[in-house]
């Protein structure tokens, strides 16, 4: 705009200097020549002027309003699940214009997942990361013991139709709806103070620490072990007192909250991986227009697969970690490993006489997986 009066100006001065001499022919030709400068230097300026009006108004969700997203989980910094949540928060942000913001609240600063989980139902804060099944008891059909063994296994479990209509039931159910499924932290492993674990039976007398997820209590309880709950946030200290023996967790959870510390025998079995469900509160959801609804949905994707890429890359160093710091990881042969599955085989027909699914569902996990291998 100041660059299109400056040549209006210019113009005009010279105007005023070719007035002062030259034939009358010559002062006429200039003068309807600097008629047209001045009249093209005022479209530009008109023009200037509409483009930049334009540029005001290009925001499509201006006229939609605001809407503030407060979530919720329990791991710190550096875990998959923390990195994934800030893309998410950055992505929500870049695609609505700043119109939606996430604000995320991790290592568990809103409570325990089951507290946050509560907020969420209750409508006190919009969403919460993590696997707490207390509310939608049949994800955990997904949690049975040795259920996947490879990541194109677990994605196609978790991208399953079987899947969609699980996570559809939670808002009749809860009042929440999951815009996300994906892997909570990877495979799954065993660590306790007293010895290495080579076989089922060296787990018996041993107090093995759960978050009292169903499956997680049916395997510890088939092996042999006892089970105490011990909330996530607390777990480091009740290891370190002696209030649990051992406890189980994926190697980058091990890492990040640093139980390796408390924990020098490993098993490494991979007996278990934990769809992580994204809750939103469903009032909540249902109050935004469809435009931010879509591209939440879009963003939480592609969250989803950034967590799981990032479990993938990262959880060999957060084992190698774990060795570096002294601890001992044994790692059963495939005939050692046959016998914890065999050990475990009760839990699936519990889950069946218990309706946490049906022997058709339990059906059609295991030809997914067989699909997928």
């Amino acid at each position: 705009m100041k660059k299109s009066i400056a040549m209006l100006l210019a113009v005009a001065m010279t105007v005023s200097l070719a007035g002062c001499g030259g034939g009358q022919a010559e002062t006429a030709g200039s003068a309807a020549e600097q008629t047209t400068a001045v009249e093209a230097a005022a479209g530009d300026t008109a023009e200037s002027a509409e483009t930049e009006e334009a540029a005001a108004g290009e925001d499509p969700y201006a006229e939609l309003g605001d809407f503030t997203m407060i979530v919720g989980h329990a791991q710190p910094e550096g875990n998959p699940r923390y990195t994934s949540m800030e893309k998410f928060a950055e992505d929500v942000a870049e695609k609505t214009n700043g119109h939606v913001t996430v604000e995320v609240f991790a290592n568990g600063q809103l409570g325990t997942e089951k507290e946050m989980l509560e907020q969420v139902v209750a409508g006190t804060v919009q969403g919460m990361r993590g696997g707490q099944f207390d509310f939608s008891p049949r994800l955990l059909m997904f949690t049975l013991p040795f259920l996947a063994q490879t990541r194109e296994q677990v994605t196609a479990l978790l991208n399953s139709d079987l899947a969609k209509k699980v996570c559809e039931e939670a808002e009749a159910e809860t009042g929440t709806v999951i815009i996300n499924l994906c892997d909570a932290g990877g495979w799954r492993q065993f660590s306790n103070s007293k010895h290495p674990i080579t076989k089922p039976e060296d787990l018996q007398g041993l107090k093995m620490r759960t978050n009292g997820m169903n499956t997680i209590d049916k395997t510890f309880i088939a092996l042999g072990a006892t089970t105490t709950t011990i909330p996530y946030s607390d777990l480091y200290m009740g290891l370190k007192t002696g209030v649990a023996d051992g406890q189980e967790n994926p190697w980058v959870n091990v890492e990040g909250m640093k139980f390796y510390e408390v924990q020098p025998y490993f098993t490494e079995v991979n007996y278990q991986f934990h769809p992580d469900p994204f809750y939103v509160n469903a009032a909540w959801w249902n109050s935004l227009p469809t435009e931010y609804q879509d591209i939440i949905s879009e963003c939480a994707t592609e969250m989803g697969t950034y967590n799981d890429q990032l479990i993938d890359e990262t959880q060999e160093a957060a084992r190698q970690a774990i060795i570096d710091a002294g601890c001992q990881i044994y790692v059963p042969t495939e005939e050692e490993l046959q016998a914890f599955k065999d050990a475990v085989q009760v839990v699936y027909d519990q889950c069946v006489e218990e309706g946490i699914l049906t022997a058709e569902e339990l059906q059609e996990l295991q030809d997914i997986v067989a699909n997928a291998s």
